[in-house]
């Protein structure tokens, strides 16, 4: 598989990743095609080493935190709307819409860490070369992410079961 082959086969899981931290679909093509811009006038300091899409992640997530810093107003991250894979009722909609208001309150460092493993199916090991981290910092940043999600959502233990009302 060539570079641009390679290049071509993430960009559905770059686009989506974009539009999770920025939930602009506009603001995502373009943080997209800043990454895809600079890996091809980079592309001499790819030293093929570990995965391509580590490397592309990298980029786009230090890209995004570039303009963040900057200041420009149409990057505001947000947290990511994933429809269910099953339609449900009204009672998994509100579960999933509650789920999303509370992925916007996560820090930045664990709302990042959560997309990449969650959203992106990465293993820690992957994640933690896109956000430069070793393991145990991206774990520990997960565990904070997960903990502050079931808190902020009324649920509790890791199969998120609902805090029963107190009389």
């Amino acid at each position: 598989m060539t570079f641009l082959d390679e290049i071509e086969a993430c960009l559905p899981s770059l686009r989506r990743y974009a539009f999770a931290l920025l939930r602009n679909r506009d603001a995502a093509d373009d943080l997209v095609q800043d990454t895809l811009e600079r890996a091809l006038s980079r592309r001499h300091l790819w030293r093929g080493e570990g995965p391509l899409r580590a490397w592309l992640f990298r980029i786009l997530l230090n890209r995004f935190r570039d303009d963040r810093r900057r200041g420009r107003a149409s990057l505001t991250v947000v947290g990511v709307m994933v429809e269910p894979a099953v339609s449900g009722g009204q009672d998994e909609r509100l579960d999933l819409r509650e789920v999303h208001e509370a992925m916007g309150r996560l820090p930045a460092d664990q709302r990042a860490a959560l997309l990449l493993v969650g959203l992106e199916g990465m293993s820690l090991a992957e994640a933690a070369r896109i956000l430069e981290l070793p393991e145990g910092t991206l774990a520990s940043r997960l565990g904070r992410a997960r903990a502050e999600l079931r808190t902020m959502t009324g649920r509790s233990g890791p199969r998120g079961e609902r805090k029963a009302a107190e009389p």
